[in-house]
């Protein structure tokens, strides 16, 4: 009987070991982010501060090992109620690192305190119990499943950031204003080109929602809002394979919009409502689900359900885009020079934000203040990058629109091809 106990034991260490020729696998590379604010830890001298999500900048990788969180040669500590760096073999740079679900909270061992995001740049240690995601660094990938097979949030969509400004279709803004488009095609050539998500700015005139940038004074050729939505409700008729999401910066009252969209003709053949589908128990539909029912196009609105008073603008089938998706700040800088590559939140809500059963969807912006062409191409080009090192980290998904400005420059669709085979 010892034998045959022995015997077991050798198997299992057997079973355990790493192959011959095999290094034991190494730590792994994280980022400390904080659940409740989408932050990240970084270290700042011997600080520990919340930093916005900046790839491998800003002091932001750590080594996790154990019980232990290395940046170079210092590990995360605390001193009092402040989180600090100390040499790794201090006893106060040790943690209890509890996993809850694919999150973790970081305990002080032996005492009922934990690493807490106070809302304010510094990591603190105190009574507080905060989830933390230790995102890997470079994260194991999945290939997307068959195209039609895959959900709405598998995909990602090439985005034509402020669509209607592209001096085509009419004026956006004052004359020395349309001197800068941010798109070069008007939308029936977008739509041609492989554009489905359209960012559109509303404003209320006389006139009804009419297209145009911060003010419709001094518009020359103003477009209104239903033109560019029956374009692309004619394209949906038209291709009925394709999808196209809109998303409104809406200055509009909210019955004043929905008179606008019920001059649309066949809108509500295609219009797809995530609110009676039932998205938020069971997920995003697949595409061939949401082909087969027709659902085919989205209307987003940046408002607010509280701002919105008596008349709901989803009662009408414009959904309320902080409740399906998240969104990181919309510059990386001015039109020229250098650029911000961090990814954080437009909104209040981080970017990892998560329910059980349901993913938002991500709209990742990728453009400056001002649309030079020249930079566009440049950072067009980099579009790629910046979503596998800075924002699918930070968001921890792959993005499901990608938003540029002059979309026909520096390949941004090679961009689309290479985040929907591989996600995260």
């Amino acid at each position: 009987m010892r034998a045959t106990r022995t015997a077991l034991a050798v198997t299992l260490l057997a079973l355990l070991a790493p192959p011959a020729g095999h290094a034991a696998a190494a730590d792994p590379v994280v980022y400390l982010q904080s659940a409740t604010t989408g932050l990240n830890a970084g270290v700042s001298g011997t600080s520990v501060l919340q930093r916005r999500p900046r790839g491998d900048e800003d002091r932001q990788q750590w080594t996790w090992s154990g019980r232990t969180l290395r940046e170079g040669d210092r590990c995360l500590g605390r001193a009092g109620d402040q989180a600090v760096t100390l040499p790794c073999d201090s006893p106060d740079a040790q943690w209890d690192v509890l996993p809850d679900g694919d999150r973790h909270r970081l305990k002080v061992p032996g005492a009922d305190r934990h690493l807490v995001a106070s809302g304010t740049d510094q990591v603190r240690v105190g009574s507080g119990a905060d989830l933390w995601y230790l995102t890997p660094v470079s994260p194991v990938l999945t290939p997307a499943p068959p195209e039609g097979q895959r959900r709405l949030d598998q995909v990602t969509f090439l985005t034509a950031h402020n669509a209607y400004a592209n001096g085509v279709d009419g004026g956006f803004a004052p004359p020395f204003v349309n001197l800068a488009p941010n798109q070069a095609r008007g939308i029936t050539r977008q739509l041609a080109d492989g554009v489905r998500g359209f960012q559109l700015d509303v404003h209320h005139t006389p006139d009804g929602a009419i297209l145009c940038h911060n003010s419709c004074t001094l518009v020359s050729r103003p477009v209104a809002l239903w033109v560019d939505v029956q374009r692309v409700v004619d394209f949906l008729r038209a291709n009925p394979t394709e999808f196209v999401t809109v998303f409104l910066e809406d200055y509009v009252p909210a019955d004043v919009l929905r008179a606008e969209l019920n001059r649309v003709d066949g809108l509500a053949d295609v219009l797809f409502r995530p609110d009676q589908a039932g998205v938020r128990a069971t997920g995003w539909p697949t595409l061939d689900a949401l082909r087969a029912a027709n659902d085919r196009l989205l209307i987003f609105t940046d408002r607010t359900r509280a701002a919105d008073g008596a008349l709901p603008r989803d009662s009408f089938g414009v959904m309320y885009q902080q409740e399906w998706t998240v969104e990181n700040h919309w510059s990386m800088g001015p039109g020229v020079g250098g650029s911000d590559w961090s990814c954080h939140s437009r909104w209040g809500t981080p970017l990892n934000r998560t329910e059980p059963g349901f993913r938002p969807l991500f709209v990742m912006n990728h453009f400056r203040d001002v649309p030079f062409t020249g930079t566009a191409t440049t950072d067009n080009g980099k579009l790629a990058d910046r979503a596998r090192r800075f924002c699918e980290p930070a968001a921890r998904k792959t993005p499901t629109y990608l938003a540029v400005d002059h979309y026909h420059l520096g390949n941004p669709a090679a961009a689309v091809q290479v985040l929907s085979g591989a996600r995260f």
